[in-house]
């Protein structure tokens, strides 16, 4: 039976690149996917895309595709990537330029777009999954993109593309897609495209199936996770699955660690909402079959719902942050008076607030001081933040923890402090028929 391999090179905007670029050269592999944007992630490249038309793609991008690209081309290896983030078409171009740069003639760059539904929703009283409406967000909305699934990827593949940029895909399509493309499945046999979505599901977040995430010292070890490996996926032609990494490459693949991503985000595992099919992971089995070698059977699917996830971005106000630190005895006791002091003056001076946190970090930042055990610390962080509706009034908390230098308690220092926009995230459903993907080929 045929089988195909698929490398993870990215699980999120930040990950490392060198286990990308170590797949790359020694992975054997058929594609490597680079999975990089989360909810937020795209509402605040809508924002850099709003301010600089030539941006909005995966600020990595340039240099992955540097580190990447000479070896995938040697190799045969097919990128897909979700770094064109809200501005694919410009994503596509730079990973021309790269590959003009490093001399690869030739090479096929696909921009996927479409998925940008914010002019085709704008206006409507479409409902919120978090409820409401879209017309309560009123002119505070920065972004709308839908999920799109494995469709377009598979006809950029077919068009003879090398690297497939897209903007908000469906996470598991980024895989299922070359999937599709490699074996010919039909786009209603809805049991390998469960399996398909489950290999997608695991392999997604890369370093996590390889035991980064999934370390706890002294409770589950896992070795070597400064050089971790990201994983491969074995796919075969019926859609079963092996998880394994490159030989001698830090962290473990093991049934334990499969088990855990398999879990991962999952609301109702017999019902995974996907936009090529309702994926169902209850009948999964998973089993070791070597050393780092694991084997995933079991997955199946329904047809898919005729809906599609929006991801709306929205400005929810601003933050505004002060930090100090406190050292030596009674640091606790200083710390505590501190957050005092700043909570009566951020009382006395009105500052408009609808959220606000008083934290001594270390000491009760995480659940509070109730749940807080033994013996005081020898140095505290204090943090005070709070969200506020203007950008001025957020500016006052860092400034009143700033005043604590030479307005008590003693000894403090280290002051930081900052002020950021809030991108929240709504979500809603839309008929697919609402978003038209396109596909542009750039050649270097």
């Amino acid at each position: 039976m045929r089988t195909i391999r698929i490398g993870a090179g990215a699980g999120f905007a930040g990950d490392r690149i060198e286990p990308a670029v170590e797949l790359a050269c020694h992975g054997h592999l058929d594609y490597l996917v680079f999975e990089c944007l989360a909810e937020r992630t795209i509402a605040l490249a809508q924002q850099a895309r709003l301010a600089d038309s030539d941006k909005g793609y995966d600020v990595l991008l340039e240099q992955r595709m540097s580190a990447v690209l000479p070896a995938c081309r040697k190799n045969g290896t097919r990128i897909i990537t979700n770094m064109g983030a809200a501005n694919p078409l410009a994503a596509a171009e730079r990973v021309r330029d790269v590959a003009r740069r490093l001399g690869l003639a030739g090479l096929k760059v696909a921009a996927v777009t479409g998925d940008d539904v914010l002019a085709a929703i704008s206006g409507s009283a479409l409902s919120l999954l978090e409820g409401g409406t879209l017309a309560d967000l009123d002119n505070r909305i920065v972004s709308a993109n839908a999920y799109i699934g494995a469709g377009p990827i598979v006809e950029a593949l077919a068009a003879g593309a090398d690297v497939v940029v897209t903007g908000r895909a469906a996470d598991p399509a980024l895989f299922l897609g070359p999937l599709i493309h490699s074996f010919g499945w039909a786009k209603d046999d809805w049991e390998k495209l469960g399996k398909g979505v489950l290999a997608g599901h695991l392999l997604e977040c890369a370093g996590q199936i390889t035991g980064g995430y999934f370390a706890d010292p002294g409770v589950k070890d896992v070795a070597g996770l400064a050089r971790l490996g990201f994983p491969i996926g074995e796919v075969s032609e019926n859609g079963d699955l092996i998880v394994t990494k490159l030989e001698g490459t830090g962290g473990a693949v093991t049934t334990a660690t499969v088990k855990e991503q398999l879990l991962y985000e999952i609301e109702d595992p017999v019902r995974y909402l996907q936009p090529d099919v309702v994926a169902d992971f209850s009948q999964v089995r998973v089993r070791a079959v070597g050393p780092d070698r694991v084997a995933v059977d079991g997955g199946n699917g329904a047809a898919r719902t005729g809906l599609l996830k929006v991801s709306v971005g929205y400005v929810d106000g601003c933050v505004g942050e002060g930090q100090i630190s406190y050292a030596g005895t009674g640091a606790v006791e200083r710390g505590r008076l501190a957050l005092e002091i700043v909570r009566e003056r951020l009382a006395l001076t009105g500052v408009p607030m609808t959220e606000v946190r008083f934290d001594l970090i270390g000491v009760d930042a995480l659940h509070g001081a109730a749940l807080s055990q033994g013996g005081a610390p020898y140095e505290v962080r204090l943090r005070v933040a709070a969200r506020t509706g203007a950008a001025a009034d957020a500016v006052a908390i860092g400034n009143e923890v700033e005043a604590l230098y030479t307005n008590g308690p003693a000894g403090g220092g280290g002051v930081s402090k900052s002020v950021r926009q809030v991108v929240a995230i709504a979500s809603a459903l839309v008929p697919e028929s609402l978003v038209q993907t396109q596909l542009s080929i750039f050649e270097a």
